[in-house]
């Protein structure tokens, strides 16, 4: 992008941030790229990797769960490690003008927390902890980690390619060795506590996004492409209500027919204005 059609750009986005005092932020993967978490969709919105594992198939094979939880354990020791960026600040400092409503954010990070962000609801869970399925029993995912090692101590020197979701691209290995830790409470299944393909946002998390955009003078999207309907539901939602949106992210969203404004630029870049005051 020419230096002109960013001062353009930048003065847009600016326009429409100061014309709508109160804001429904929704955000996705596309913010975290800079803190190292790969995001899941091309240019175009198409897959870059095989999908995400979905709900039926982890709580139903032990084989899915096997693969899953060895590529989480390699994966693991960098996304937890993983710091806000520019993008995050600049949401919080938004946040700090009163303008934002709510922040859902579609990510699994945490790192809008981690920024200084209070008002966000985390669509689709945190990955920084795990539950057991049956009691509800859960731990922290540093602590879940030690398990994991523990048991299957000849993983841990293995190295792959970081994942969106917290896993590696570990490939050409046979998990059913991998051991499984079961819930210490009642043996059984832990899961990290994220929504899963083919699992239910839980309702009050909808409730409460509801409430927000219906609340809120507009909508503003960061780093989504909008192609799950988990988060796509707000804003084809809020649009038809009349509210107006905009949209910051490299490439096509599936909102791209509703919006007011459509900013196809790196997050840190275009809203990099709002670290300035």
């Amino acid at each position: 992008m020419s230096a002109q059609v960013q001062d353009a750009a930048d003065t847009r986005l600016r326009e429409f941030i100061d014309a709508h005092p109160r804001l429904f932020v929704l955000t996705g993967a596309g913010i975290s790229t800079d803190s190292g978490i790969p995001d899941y969709r091309d240019r175009a919105g198409q897959w870059k990797r095989t999908p995400p594992v979905t709900y039926q198939a982890f709580m139903h094979e032990l084989a899915t769960r096997q693969r899953y939880w060895a590529r989480s354990l390699v994966g693991w020791r960098r996304f937890g490690r993983a710091a806000p960026n520019a993008t995050h600040r600049a949401l919080v400092a938004l946040e700090q003008r009163g303008q934002v409503e709510l922040l859902v954010t579609q990510n699994v990070d945490r790192l809008h927390q981690q920024a200084g962000s209070e008002r966000v609801v985390d669509l689709h869970g945190r990955l920084d902890e795990v539950r057991c399925m049956a009691c509800d029993w859960r731990q922290g995912r540093h602590d879940f980690q030690h398990q994991l090692v523990t048991r299957n101590a000849d993983w841990a020197h293995l190295d792959a390619a970081d994942a969106p979701d917290g896993d590696a691209d570990l490939d050409g290995h046979d998990f059913s060795r991998f051991d499984v830790p079961p819930c210490p409470a009642c043996g059984g299944i832990v899961k990290p506590d994220v929504v899963f393909f083919g699992e239910n946002v839980p309702r009050e998390r909808v409730e409460a996004a509801t409430r927000a955009w219906a609340e809120a003078d507009a909508v503003l999207v960061v780093g989504s492409s909008l192609m799950v309907f988990s988060g796509y539901r707000f804003v084809a939602a809020a649009a038809k209500a009349g509210k107006p949106v905009a949209t910051v992210n490299l490439g096509v969203t599936r909102a791209d027919p509703l919006v007011t404004l459509k900013i196809d630029a790196p997050c840190a870049e275009a809203l990099e204005f709002l670290l300035e005051s």
